[in-house]
């Protein structure tokens, strides 16, 4: 096989991404799907490759928080057991229906999540914090099948929301990375039932990207103080909602 002139950039994309991610808990997905459907891939082949990338990427990421201690058990189970389910549907569903009418629901969605976060980095709520596992089934459900849907997602719903509720950062990314895995291996598993591998150089860039950014990321969010970290997923999912917007808008 030979690679194209851009695998590098889907090197860098998939290293970025994956610092983001790790990091944050999100936008791995959202940012290497977004440039592959900026440069032509139809929506279903965009997620499909991404998530084939991204099985092995989530992997080592859940493993590298795992290893530091920032997974929570229960939440863990609580995410990926209905986001395999959610993740099937959407894969099925992006994979014989058009589904265009989603995007902007998931836009508003994470603008006002972003919003929320943000205010709540800067101005603690002084309310009762639910358990951290608590009341996230349906959560799991939803961003399994969004994630699907749009080739990215997961990490967004899940960290934002649960961040939002005024959660310690590390345990919600590192409990959202490493249930990703399990959520992401369905997903490829479903796309590659109807479309079998496809785009293998960009699936390798995104791939060799991913392994370097992961554990990086996972020692990052160890020592990162909660409040920043917060702040900067706020302005994160703003600014990833508005782009999804924009694109959506002018589509």
């Amino acid at each position: 096989m030979e690679l194209g002139a851009d695998f590098a950039i889907f090197v860098l994309v998939g290293l970025l991404g994956q610092l983001v991610d790790g990091a944050l808990g999100m936008a791995y997905g959202l940012t290497c799907a977004s440039v592959l459907m900026a440069q032509g891939m139809p929506p279903a082949m965009a997620s499909a490759s991404v998530h084939a990338a991204e099985t092995f990427t989530s992997g080592i990421s859940g493993a590298s928080h795992a290893i530091l201690g920032n997974v929570d058990r229960k939440l863990f189970w609580r995410l990926a057991l209905p986001g395999m389910l959610g993740g099937l549907i959407g894969a099925l569903l992006l994979s014989h229906a058009p589904l265009d009418w989603i995007q902007p629901l998931v836009v508003i969605y994470l603008l006002a999540m972003g919003v929320l976060v943000l205010v709540r980095a800067w101005r603690p709520s002084t309310q009762a914090i639910l358990p951290l596992a608590s009341k996230v089934t349906p959560l799991g459900f939803v961003a399994g099948l969004l994630d699907a849907i749009g080739g990215g997602g997961w990490g967004a719903l899940n960290s934002s929301t649960l961040m939002a509720r005024g959660h310690e950062p590390r345990f919600v990314i590192g409990s959202v990375n490493a249930s990703e895995f399990p959520v992401t291996l369905t997903i490829s598993i479903a796309f590659f039932t109807a479309f079998g591998i496809q785009h293998l150089d960009v699936v390798l860039g995104l791939l060799l990207g991913g392994l370097i950014g992961a554990p990086i990321a996972a020692l990052l969010v160890r020592y990162l103080p909660a409040r920043p970290v917060m702040a900067a997923v706020g302005i994160l999912v703003i600014v990833l909602s508005l782009i999804q917007g924009w694109r959506w808008w002018h589509s």
